[in-house]
C-alpha cells in the first residue's frame, strides 16, 4: 500500500507538470502573438503567472523547463511554481522570455486527492486490524486455554485432564488426541507406581527376613572363622541392597514431587541437631568440626531438607580421614559443606551421576544423585569444587 501509494503521488505530480508546461508553451504563443502588434504580452493578474523579459544580444531557438520557487505579488507570498525559459525575436529584437506558472492550487488538489483515498483506506485498514484481532482472539482463546490445560495437568493428581470445547476442527482434533494421550499416560505411570510400590515393599521384606537370621548366625557360638567371615561378607552385601532398594525408592519418589510438606524451616537449627546426631560418628574419628551459622530461615520441605542435610554430614564424614576436618558455612543464600579426604578432586561432570562412586567406595552411589535430585525439586544450585585439600558442595539458594 505504501509503494502504490507513492507511485500513485508521484503520477500525479508527472500529470500536473505535463499540464502546466502545457500551458507555458500557450503562454509563449500568447507572447509571439502580441508580439506582432508592436507590444509585449502581459497576463491577467487572476492567472497567478508572471512573463519576464530580457534583451539578449542573440535568440538561440531553445527551450528549457524546470521547477522553482518565486514570489507571488498578487498574493504576497512565495510559492511553488514551474517555469519555461526561451528566447525568441520581438518587435525585432532578440530577447529572453522567462515564463513562470504557479503550482500551489494544483499542488493543493493533489493534497485533497490524496487526502480523499488516504483517509477511507486508513479507516478501513484500521477497521480490518480490529476485526481481525477479534476473530483471531475469538479462535485462539480455546487453543490457549488447551495450553494452560496441558501446563496444569499432573499425573501426580487424581484430577484427569480437562478437555476443551474447540470450534476449529484441527484443534478439536489435537485436543481429543491430547485427552487419549493424558488418559494413557495417567494409567501407565499408576501403574509403574504400584508395581515400584509393590515390588520395593516385597523386597523389603526378604531382605528384613534375611538379615534377622544373619544377625542370628552371627550371634551363635557354633560358627567357624570361615563360616563367620562369609556371612559377615553376606550381612554387608544384604544391606547394601536394602540401601540401594531404599535409596531407588526415594528417588522416585523426589523424581515424582511426591513429598509435600512446604513450611518455613529453620536451617541453622536443624544443621544444629543433625550435628548432634552424627556427634557418635565424628567424635568416633576424630573429626574437627568448625560450625559458622547465620540465623536462616526458607520456605521448603521439611523432609527434603532433612534428607539433604542427612546427605551432606554423611558424605563429609564416609569420606573424610581419622583426624581430619569438616567445615560448615550458612548464610542467606547458601549452604557449604567442606572437608578433607584421602582423593584429590573428583570429576564435576560425573560426580552427580547415579551409582558413579571411587573404587574404594562402599557406598551405593545414589547419595549425591539424591542430593542433586532434592536441590533440582528445591530450585537450588548444586555445586562442587576443590580447593586448598577440601572438596566443597555449595548449595545456592532460590531467589
Amino acid at each position: 500500500m505504501m509503494i502504490i501509494g507513492f507511485l500513485f503521488y508521484r503520477m500525479l505530480v508527472y500529470y500536473l507538470d505535463m499540464q502546466i508546461d502545457h500551458d507555458l508553451v500557450e503562454e509563449i504563443m500568447e507572447v509571439k502573438e502580441y508580439s506582432d502588434k508592436s507590444t509585449f504580452y502581459e497576463p491577467h493578474e487572476f492567472e497567478d503567472l508572471i512573463v519576464q523579459y530580457k534583451k539578449i544580444s542573440k535568440a538561440n531557438p531553445s527551450s528549457s523547463y524546470a521547477d522553482t520557487v518565486f514570489y507571488n505579488p498578487v498574493k504576497h507570498r512565495t510559492e511553488t511554481a514551474r517555469y519555461l525559459k526561451t528566447e525568441l525575436e520581438l518587435v525585432g529584437q532578440p530577447y529572453q522570455i522567462l515564463v513562470i506558472a504557479s503550482k500551489f492550487e494544483r499542488q493543493e488538489q493533489i493534497r485533497n486527492i490524496c487526502l480523499i483515498i488516504l483517509i477511507p483506506v486508513m479507516i478501513l485498514f484500521a477497521v480490518v486490524l480490529m476485526v481481525n484481532r477479534i476473530l483471531l482472539k475469538k479462535i485462539w482463546k480455546p487453543f490457549e486455554q488447551l495450553l494452560q490445560n496441558i501446563t496444569a495437568f499432573n499425573i501426580n493428581h487424581e484430577r484427569p485432564y480437562e478437555p476443551v470445547d474447540m470450534p476449529v476442527a484441527e484443534f478439536k482434533q489435537l485436543n481429543q488426541v491430547l485427552v487419549e494421550l493424558s488418559g494413557k499416560v495417567k494409567s501407565d505411570y499408576d501403574e509403574i507406581k504400584l508395581f515400584t510400590e509393590n515390588a520395593s515393599h516385597e523386597m523389603m521384606t526378604p531382605l528384613a527376613v534375611i538379615n534377622s537370621k544373619l544377625d542370628n548366625m552371627l550371634q551363635s557360638n557354633v560358627l567357624g572363622k570361615e563360616d563367620g567371615e562369609t556371612l559377615v561378607e553376606l550381612y554387608k552385601a544384604t544391606s547394601r541392597l536394602t540401601k540401594l532398594n531404599q535409596s531407588l525408592l526415594l528417588l522416585v519418589k523426589i523424581d515424582n514431587n511426591l513429598l509435600h510438606d512446604e513450611q518455613k524451616v529453620n536451617i541453622k537449627a536443624l544443621i544444629e541437631e543433625k550435628a548432634v546426631y552424627f556427634q557418635e560418628l565424628i567424635g568416633g574419628r576424630n573429626l574437627t568440626v568448625d560450625l559458622e551459622l547465620a540465623d536462616i530461615s526458607i520456605s521448603a520441605s521439611l523432609q527434603l531438607l532433612e534428607m539433604l542435610i542427612n546427605n551432606l554430614f554423611s558424605n563429609v564424614i564416609r569420606h573424610n580421614y581419622d583426624g581430619g576436618k569438616i567445615e560448615i558455612r550458612l548464610d542467606a543464600e547458601k549452604i557449604v559443606f567442606s572437608n578433607t579426604g584421602h582423593n584429590h578432586a573428583l570429576d564435576p561432570e560425573k560426580i552427580f551421576d547415579r551409582f558413579y562412586k571411587d573404587s574404594a567406595s562402599e557406598g551405593t552411589g545414589l547419595g549425591l544423585s539424591i542430593l542433586k535430585q532434592i536441590c533440582n525439586r528445591q530450585h537450588y544450585l548444586l555445586a562442587y569444587s576443590y580447593n586448598h585439600d577440601l572438596h566443597t558442595f555449595t548449595i545456592t539458594f532460590n531467589n
